[in-house]
């Protein structure tokens, strides 16, 4: 049986060879944590990884606020019911400059070794695009190693992580008798509706952010597990008088040797030159409090800010900042180009509007060479969004990206000048196209908080 055949409400199903395909139960939690421990241990399948292991059991026997415990797809021996590969699917809202879409996370991609390369992941990824269309999501979107989701119809096109970091000596020192201008604490449930606020502020740097909610916060805040290798710590920074300023997160144990910030909000007119030294020098005094892990504790070696490629941090004390680790990437899956292109038609005529081609009426059809889409403006009102076949195959349109890399340029990622350089069949036809979706498509910065 192809996974074509299978009915999606009609699990399990015989897949042949003595494997079953199935969702998961509540009853899978901690036989589906193990498996997923010894699977995506970076240390091999003997070591498990208790933090990979809090995530699937939080994910598969408590409360999430997206995430159903029949979320994961499950291929076992039908014979002894041992799990041999399984992944997930975590549903998130996401916006591209504000507007909103819904977005399927596949992950916890594994399968034992002496299953693999028999097509088993390639099945469970038929199936969840498939539940991912019936949810309405408009976008799938995976963290993973090179190149292999490429292979599930994925492009990498997207930041992912990266940041800047300093070292001890660089450190802003407090003078003899000098005490903090501020107060960090662990917030509280409280401090939600405040952490919330000032998250949405923070979106709106970013192109395409992840859209949190009050019960979310909640969840991160008291839903996860301790070892959740998700889980972060947030604290609260206030003035001394207790007035609320800012938040930020950190995990709960270090990268080696170094701490490392994942959010950072300030309320606005408050200067982060100001704050930012009271949180470099509690990631300093946090990690000397922390635990060892495994084996001797090495000494503090590094503070970091993890925010991609451009946050306010980066700009006020760059010489104390000089480690900077380029942003890897998400891979990204846009199964429906025009549909996406039709919903935030509203940003395109924006970005067109504020361009020199404001007022521009034109057609412009662009190929993927299997495929593609055409867009037609009128007095700067994009009136059309249609699928486009292109014939013949290799030369006809106004502008041509190889499959899939058209979402680099959507997404941010890429400029059309980058994209050219990368790709000698990435091009435009003449002046004006080139300018068009320059104004289309300009290449901003991303840096997604997903929800795990």
């Amino acid at each position: 049986m192809t996974t074509a055949d299978i009915i999606i409400d009609k699990l399990p199903v015989d897949l042949g060879d003595g494997l079953i395909l199935r969702r998961s139960t509540v009853q899978d939690a901690g036989v589906l944590a193990d498996f997923n421990a010894r699977i995506q241990s970076d240390k091999g399948l003997d070591t498990p990884d208790e933090r990979v292991w809090a995530w699937t059991y939080d994910l598969c026997a408590n409360p999430h606020p997206t995430f159903n415990p029949s979320d994961f797809t499950i291929i076992e021996e039908a014979a002894t019911g041992k799990i041999v590969s399984s992944m997930n699917r975590i549903p998130q809202r996401w916006t591209y400059a504000g507007v909103p879409f819904k977005v399927g996370r596949p992950e916890l991609v594994g399968t034992l070794p002496e299953y693999r390369n028999r097509g088993l992941v390639r099945r469970q990824f038929d199936l969840i695009h498939r539940w991912s269309a019936k949810q309405g999501d408009m976008l799938q979107a995976i963290t993973g190693i090179p190149y292999y989701y490429r292979l599930f119809g994925y492009e990498m096109a997207l930041n992912l992580g990266g940041g800047h970091a300093g070292f001890p000596t660089y450190i802003p020192r407090l003078k003899q008798g000098e005490a903090e201008p501020y107060h960090i604490r662990p917030a509280t449930e409280a401090d939600i509706p405040f952490i919330h606020k000032l998250y949405l502020m923070g979106c709106h740097r970013s192109l395409v952010a992840c859209e949190w909610d009050e019960v979310l916060w909640r969840y991160e805040l008291m839903g996860k597990s301790k070892k959740n290798v998700n889980r972060v710590e947030v604290r609260v920074i206030e003035a001394l008088d207790g007035k609320l300023c800012g938040f930020f997160a950190h995990n709960g144990f270090a990268w080696g040797d170094m701490m490392v910030i994942k959010l950072y909000e300030i309320i606005p007119d408050l200067p982060w030159l100001e704050v930012t030294p009271v949180v470099i020098r509690y990631l300093e005094t946090t990690y000397e409090q922390l635990q060892p892990e495994h084996g001797e504790k090495k000494p503090f070696g590094a503070f970091g800010f993890w925010f991609g490629e451009d946050h306010p941090v980066y700009h006020i004390m760059p010489d104390r900042m000089p480690r900077v680790q380029k942003p890897y990437a998400w891979y990204l899956r846009l199964p429906d180009v025009p549909g996406f292109l039709q919903l935030v038609t509203p940003v395109l005529e924006k970005r067109l509007a504020e361009s020199p081609l404001a007022g521009y009426s034109g057609e412009v059809k662009i190929t993927f060479y299997r495929d593609g889409v055409r867009l037609v403006f009128n007095k700067g009102s994009l009136e059309t969004v249609e699928g486009w076949k292109p014939t013949p195959v290799s030369h006809t349109g106004n502008a041509a990206f190889p499959p899939h890399t058209f979402l680099q340029l959507l997404f941010g990622y890429r400029s059309l000048e980058m994209l050219k350089a990368n790709f000698a069949d990435c091009w435009t036809d003449r002046e004006e196209t080139h300018v068009l979706l320059n104004a289309l498509f300009p290449r901003l910065p991303s840096d997604v908080w997903p929800i795990s």
